[in-house]
């Protein structure tokens, strides 16, 4: 094999990371070295990805793997052992140059690094530790790191990312043992969910030690997220929403992402021939978002669901979920608690703190909670105020129709 050059080998690794959905990916060709010979410093077709930091803020990451080269063979992935793409492997300090050199010319703010498994889980742990600790303490980076760990290496080492990095990310791959067991049969779910346990006790011991001492070292900070693949078992919605609420409260997780299963060339016999609608993705999301920020518990996301289990494509879970539970509306949004509000579809975490801040001083018309949110369409049916009642609109058996033509209507 032709030996391969640093840009040769970040074309590969860059593209070969798009399939992690651990941070919100978006590929860019808007930067490039003009004026000068393309080098390591120019982005165009390479992998820049947006995350969110603690504080909430917006920044650019460098995402790549170390390699796409793997001993593991699971169906789904594009860089199984039996996959008949072309391979590449960095080597630490080639990661390291080229996180710095893109960072002094302000393409990037960190980096997002994953590895396919070579020789060993250890050994490739090892590696990805490295990258991190000489930026760290080699060069005072003090950039964001996101790190993708591997389950099967020594707990020791995971813990050494987490000193180092400000996010770990440990994947779950699958919504379901019995996926994992039939897709990728190298991976255990005993042992991922035991990395999971051991990184949320390691953070919790970090946040306690820096409560405790100012000198402390902060250890993982951003905290850990997953990626689940959606469409590539059996699993439906419902199995992924009772997943995802379990991780949350087991692992303290602050993210479970969901990436909708794409086929790969020379694709096992075993996966679907189809991807799921992107739609399908979108609103686990929004499900998500639900029980992370609304207080719906999983039994009530799972209540959104058809008879297979499935989140509606066409309406949001929450829409779906409060036509399924009209007993509790309409909500008079002069007087009801915060929390019911919460549940009026139309009305987000803004404008139910907008609502409740405007009705202290004046009752509310339909009018005036219009101009707090974005959809008067999905509100009218759920809502009583000073000038409007839905006398029998919440009973109709067509609700759903009118509720979605008049969506349609106004662009909703």
């Amino acid at each position: 094999m032709a030996q391969l050059d640093v840009r040769q080998k970040l074309e590969i690794l860059a593209d070969a990371a798009k399939y992690d959905a651990s941070c919100a990916s978006s590929g860019t060709s808007k930067r490039d070295s003009r004026g000068a010979a393309k080098g390591i410093g120019s982005t165009e077709g390479m992998g820049i990805c947006h995350a969110y930091a603690p504080d909430g803020r917006c920044i650019s990451l460098l995402k790549i793997l170390l390699t796409n080269s793997c001993i593991f063979d699971c169906h789904y992935c594009i860089n199984r052992k039996s996959s008949n793409v072309r391979r590449a492997r960095f080597t630490a300090k080639e990661v390291v140059d080229l996180t710095l050199a893109f960072y002094r010319r302000n393409y990037i703010e960190g980096l997002f690094l994953s590895s396919g498994i070579i020789r060993s889980s250890d050994y490739t742990m090892e590696q990805l530790v490295e990258v991190a600790r000489s930026l760290r303490e080699d060069h005072q980076f003090r950039g964001y790191i996101h790190l993708k760990t591997i389950p099967d290496a020594d707990p020791g080492l995971i813990e050494a990312a987490g000193h180092h990095a400000d996010r770990i990310s440990i994947n779950v791959e699958l919504p379901t043992a019995a996926g994992l067991e039939r897709l990728a049969p190298d991976k255990s779910v005993s042992r991922i969910r035991g990395a999971m346990a051991g990184m949320k006790t390691a953070i919790e011991d970090g946040k306690d030690a820096s409560r405790r001492y100012r000198s402390a070292p902060k250890f993982a900070p951003a905290g850990q997220s997953t990626q689940m693949i959606v469409g590539a078992d059996a699993a439906n919605d419902r199995d992924i929403v009772h997943t995802a609420s379990g991780l949350y409260d087991r692992f303290a997780l602050r993210r479970v992402y969901y990436s909708a299963f794409s086929p790969i060339p020379d694709a096992s016999a075993v996966l679907p021939l189809k991807r799921p609608p992107l739609m399908r993705e979108h609103r686990l999301y929004q499900s998500d978002w639900l029980m992370r920020f609304y207080g719906y518990r999983p039994a009530e996301v799972a209540q959104a669901t058809d008879e297979q289990g499935m989140l509606p494509l066409d309406i949001d879970p929450k829409l779906a979920w409060a036509l399924k539970a009209r007993e509790q509306f309409p909500v008079d949004v002069n007087t009801a608690p915060r929390e019911l509000l919460l549940r009026v579809p139309g009305l987000g975490v803004k404008a139910v703190d907008a609502v409740i801040a405007s009705r202290r001083w004046r009752k509310l018309s339909l009018a005036d909670v219009g101009r707090l949110s974005r959809s008067i369409a999905k509100l009218r049916p759920f809502i009583v105020t000073t000038d409007w009642r839905p006398t029998a609109l919440i009973d109709r058996i067509d609700l759903r129709t009118r509720v979605t033509e008049q969506l349609e209507l106004f662009g909703a």
